[in-house]
């Protein structure tokens, strides 16, 4: 850990993770997130914090079957990127998308984004089990391609992508946004890598989330979501590789249940997952969709780190019967107990570092490595699941 004082040590990582703070001198916080009571609209806003100037990095959006594109585009534009392009089939999700994004080019064609040689990136919230060979067309036109989660639902769509991000030089990178769009998420990062609790021994997730109604109809059906550990899963893999630092794992338990939904055979609405990191790190994760209409958002997410020298909780969403708001961080170490509320105050750097990422070839934002590898692991945890009766 630091040798600066314990509070000071707080404070250094805190401005470390939050560029926009230091970039504004008011430090106001940022627009409210716009999150539909059903969750499917995740779409954080944070203030603006360009690591480019307009026209320098150029990326369209195409397949808006989830709300997540939102979230993925404004991360991409706060970060200084232009968005140039959208294209989707339904002209109905069209015009929403140019609500949030007016100005924005309708394409009349995927085909048409593939061939503007301005465009960098393409961003996608297709049908989950469309993202594999979407991604792999974007690559193959010289495309970096960015997915939201899960970005496969079966081994032979991961492996192929595998071998065209590897063919072509592009990147297949994915919102993994329960971490990469969730200040108190970010924050925890840098505390473990900085050795706030030491050695991290076991990573505890729990990721709810709320059904609500108008649900597509590919949103029940398991071929095309690819299970609840596949799906939302994918989140609580991602995080328990980053914190642990882990860069491989063994399923040691994995079932799925479809409680309630009996008039959706093919949904599964409950999934717990236990797992052994390559670094002797443990890992047990519960999702589901039983998230009652008293809460006042849309999942309370929760995060234990456990560390040889403290814990770490995070109440990303919401602290419930206390505070409204997120990101809620409480630090335990050897020295005492911390409440540290990072709302407004960390910012969401991953897009800017991706952007540099695709610009310079780097991989500081996240490595194809990591991203593939927790794609792989919820495909793995979700062939072993054993379903409950």
């Amino acid at each position: 850990m630091s040798h600066l004082p314990r509070r000071q040590f707080i404070q250094t990582i805190a401005v470390a993770g939050a560029a926009t703070v230091v970039a504004s001198a008011s430090a106001q916080t940022p627009p409210p997130m716009t999150q539909k009571s059903d969750g499917q609209s995740y779409a954080p806003k944070g203030k603006p914090n360009p690591v480019v100037k307009a026209g320098e990095f150029i990326f369209a959006a195409a397949y808006l079957d989830h709300g997540h594109i939102n979230g993925q585009c404004n991360g991409l534009t706060e970060a200084g990127g232009t968005l140039k392009w959208v294209y989707d089939a339904d002209p109905k999700k069209v015009e929403t998308f140019l609500k949030a994004f007016p100005g924005t080019k309708v394409a009349k064609s995927f085909e048409e984004i593939l061939a503007d040689p301005e465009v960098k990136l393409v961003a996608s919230a297709a049908i989950p089990n469309r993202r594999g060979p979407i991604g792999c067309q974007a690559m193959q036109a010289g495309k970096d391609y960015f997915t939201d989660k899960p970005p496969f639902t079966t081994m032979a769509q991961l492996d192929e992508a595998k071998k065209v991000a590897a063919a072509t030089g592009k990147k297949y990178m994915v919102y993994y946004s329960e971490r990469l769009h969730v200040e108190s998420a970010m924050f925890a990062t840098d505390l473990v890598q900085q050795g706030a609790i030491g050695r991290v021994l076991q990573v505890l997730g729990l990721g709810p989330h709320r059904e609500g109604t108008g649900r597509p109809a590919w949103f029940y059906e398991k071929e095309q979501f690819g299970g609840i550990l596949c799906d939302i899963g994918s989140h609580q893999f991602e995080q328990f590789l980053t914190y642990a630092g882990a860069t491989d794992a063994t399923i040691m338990h994995a079932a799925t249940a479809n409680h309630t939904h009996k008039d959706h055979p093919n949904f599964e609405d409950f999934g717990e997952a236990s797992l052994l990191g390559n670094n002797g790190s443990t890992n047990y994760i519960r999702v589901d969709w039983f998230t009652p209409k008293g809460l006042s958002t849309w999942g309370d997410g929760r995060m234990i780190i456990l560390g040889e020298k403290g814990y770490i909780e995070l109440r990303k969403y919401v602290d419930i019967g206390r505070d409204k708001t997120g990101n809620h961080v409480y630090l335990v170490d050897e020295k005492g107990e911390q409440h540290i509320e990072v709302d407004g105050k960390v910012g969401y750097r991953f897009f800017g570092e991706l952007i540099l990422d695709c610009i310079h070839r780097t991989e500081k934002a996240m490595t194809q490595a990591h991203a593939f590898k927790a794609a792989e692991l919820c495909l793995k945890a979700q062939a072993a699941a054993k379903k409950i009766a």
